[in-house]
C-alpha cells in the first residue's frame, strides 16, 4: 500500500475447501479509501485460488491457461466499485496518448452494446438499488457472449491492464482442452473451482460501508460508473476496520462455500 502511516501487523488464516491460508499483512491505522486494501484483497483470493489449483494438478488435471489464450476475455466480466475506482485511477495515471487510446476501445465497446440493445440493461444492472439474482443476469450474460466482443482492455490476445485486472479474471481457470473454451458454453467447460469470489465480497463489504445494495458493475461499464460516482470513492475509513470488515465477508463466503461442497460431497 502506497499510503504513509502507521502500520498495524495482522495474521490472517482462512479455513478454505483446499486447505488453510495463513499469511501476515501490514494495514494502515490511519484513514485510507477502500482501494487501499485492494492488493491484498487481490494477494489473499491469489492465495485461495492457489490451493484449488494445486488440489487439481494433484488430481491429475492439467490446468489449460496460459498467456494469450484469451477465448474467456469475451464474457462479461462483473467488478464491484472498490475495483472500478481503482481502475479508473491506473487509467488515469496512464500517458494521455494510451489513456485516449482505451477510452476510445472502452467508446468503441458502448457502441457495440448499444447497437446490440444490451448497453440500457447493463447500465441498469451497474446502478440497481435492489440485490439482483443470477436466474435475473443470466440472460445478459448469454446475450454479451454471444457477441464475441473482445474486452476493450485486450490487446493482441494479452491483457493491457493485467496488474490491474479484476477478481473474477483472476479467479477463471479451467482443465478442459484449451480449443473447447472457443464456445465458454460447452457441457464440456471443467472450470477450477473458485473457493470465493473476491468481486462479492467487495461488493458486500462496499455496501455494508456506505449502506447500499450489493451490486457489480459490468467491466466495459466501470470507468463511467466510477466516474459518475466520483465523490464516493473519497470516502476513507480506518484501514484497520476496512481489513477486519472484508475478512469477515470472506470468511462468511468460504463458509458457505465449504458447507455447499460437504452438502455436495454427501449426496
Amino acid at each position: 500500500m502506497s499510503h504513509q502511516s502507521l502500520v498495524e501487523h495482522f495474521e490472517i488464516s482462512l479455513q478454505t475447501p483446499a486447505g488453510e491460508v495463513s499469511t501476515a499483512v501490514g494495514v494502515p491505522t490511519s484513514f485510507v479509501p477502500i482501494t487501499a486494501i485492494l492488493p491484498l484483497i487481490r494477494g489473499l483470493g491469489e492465495e485461495v485460488q492457489a490451493l484449488e489449483l494445486g488440489q487439481a494438478r494433484e488430481a491429475g488435471r492439467t490446468v489449460s491457461c496460459h498467456k494469450g489464450c484469451a477465448a474467456c476475455c469475451r464474457m462479461l466480466v462483473p467488478i464491484s466499485a472498490p475495483e472500478a475506482f481503482a481502475l479508473a485511477k491506473s487509467l488515469d495515471r496512464l500517458p494521455s496518448q494510451e489513456r485516449e487510446r482505451l477510452l476510445s476501445k472502452i467508446d468503441a465497446a458502448h457502441q457495440q452494446l448499444a447497437k446490440a440493445g444490451l448497453l440500457k440493461p447493463l447500465s441498469a444492472l451497474a446502478e440497481s438499488s435492489d440485490p439482483i439474482s443470477d436466474d435475473a443476469i443470466e440472460p445478459l450474460n448469454r446475450a454479451y457472449y454471444a457477441l464475441r466482443m473482445p474486452c476493450p482492455f485486450l490487446d493482441n490476445e494479452v491483457c493491457s491492464i493485467y496488474d490491474e485486472r479484476p477478481a473474477a479474471c483472476r479467479e477463471l481457470a479451467v482443465t478442459s482442452p484449451a480449443t473447447d473454451c472457443q464456445d465458454m458454453t460447452k457441457q464440456t467447460i471443467q472450470p477450477v473451482p473458485v473457493a470465493v469470489r473476491m468481486s462479492t465480497a467487495l461488493s458486500l463489504l462496499w455496501a455494508d460501508l456506505t449502506g447500499t445494495a450489493p451490486r457489480l458493475v459490468p467491466l466495459p461499464l466501470a470507468i463511467d460508473w466510477a466516474k459518475k460516482h466520483h465523490a464516493e470513492q473519497s470516502s476513507q475509513w480506518a484501514g484497520t476496520a476496512l481489513i477486519e470488515k472484508a475478512i469477515e465477508k470472506i470468511g462468511r463466503y468460504l463458509g458457505q462455500e465449504m458447507a455447499r461442497r460437504g452438502a455436495s460431497n454427501r449426496k
